[in-house]
């Protein structure tokens, strides 16, 4: 099932994309798709009433937000990806490398990104985004991770690389300007999703394809990071984890072609739909 918020900005009602493309308010089952829903078995009632056929039909055309609401906190991975680390000149992690960015970053996936004030080294990150649909502490193995993981979505990690390696030691800074990530169009339930480890992951810029990886080539699979974080923090429904990003951003690419005003990208993964945004001067 595919779950997803329309509207406009600040006045996104909850949907469901049926197969035949058809988007259907969900607005009887539940006021949004956040925390509370996935915490109060929200997806199941979803599924139920997409099956009974009775809910309305919204027009083709709305905006279309992030397709969770207000997330709690967005937990991140880098360095996932071998071909990355590589392109970037860092060692293969032996852990996970975990950061935080500002939910308040999550824009819909159409949206406008800002480039920030005195921003030179604005760069690209296509990820897989797990999100959390049951609250999750100390969970004692991979089993255990996938049943807490209520779906998944596209999501682009925007990062400044000088705020992010250069102005400080940790990399909060670069990574958490506002509309730097953009999510969606859809949470796609776990169960239509399958094995997260056979997922495709594509990003083009100005129509250049620039990332083409794969999850499979992940260094910490979905299982073993969510499975990992649990053992450090509460993890809550509702929360996001973006999971790392293959080989071919700014940083590693001859020239480094970082993000100016004007530029588009565009980018998707296997199953769970595309975004396009377009960049602007903040």
């Amino acid at each position: 099932m595919k779950l997803l918020r329309v509207g406009a900005l600040g006045q996104e009602r909850p949907a469901v994309r049926a197969d035949d493309g058809r988007l259907l308010d969900l607005s009887s089952v539940t006021s949004d798709i956040d925390g509370a829903f996935l915490a109060s078995d929200g997806v199941d009632r979803a599924r139920a009433a997409l099956a009974q056929g009775a809910l309305p039909e919204l027009e083709n055309g709305l905006r279309i937000g992030s397709p969770v609401a207000r997330p709690g906190k967005v937990v991140c991975v880098g360095l996932n990806y071998r071909d990355h680390a590589a392109e970037t000149g860092a060692a293969i992690p032996p852990r996970p490398v975990v950061f935080m960015k500002d939910p308040s970053t999550v824009v819909g996936p159409h949206d406008e990104v800002l480039i920030p004030r005195g921003s030179v080294k604005t760069d690209w990150e296509v990820e897989l985004a797990v999100v959390i649909g049951h609250r999750a502490r100390y969970l004692d193995g991979p089993d255990a991770a996938r049943a807490v993981i209520a779906g998944y979505a596209v999501s682009h990690d925007v990062s400044e690389r000088e705020f992010q390696l250069e102005y400080s030691s940790q990399w909060d800074l670069g990574k958490s300007c506002e509309t730097f990530n953009p999510l969606g169009p859809w949470l796609v339930t776990a169960d239509e999703v399958g094995e997260p480890q056979d997922l495709g992951l594509h990003l083009s810029v100005n129509g250049v394809k620039r990332q083409d990886g794969h999850t499979g080539d992940m260094i910490f699979p979905v299982d073993h990071i969510v499975a990992y974080l649990s053992q450090y923090m509460v993890l809550n429904p509702g929360d996001v984890i973006n999971t790392g990003t293959p080989a071919g951003v700014a940083l590693g690419l001859p020239g480094t072609p970082f993000l100016r005003s004007g530029d588009t990208v565009e980018l998707s993964i296997d199953g769970l739909g595309g975004q396009r945004q377009t960049f602007a001067q903040a």
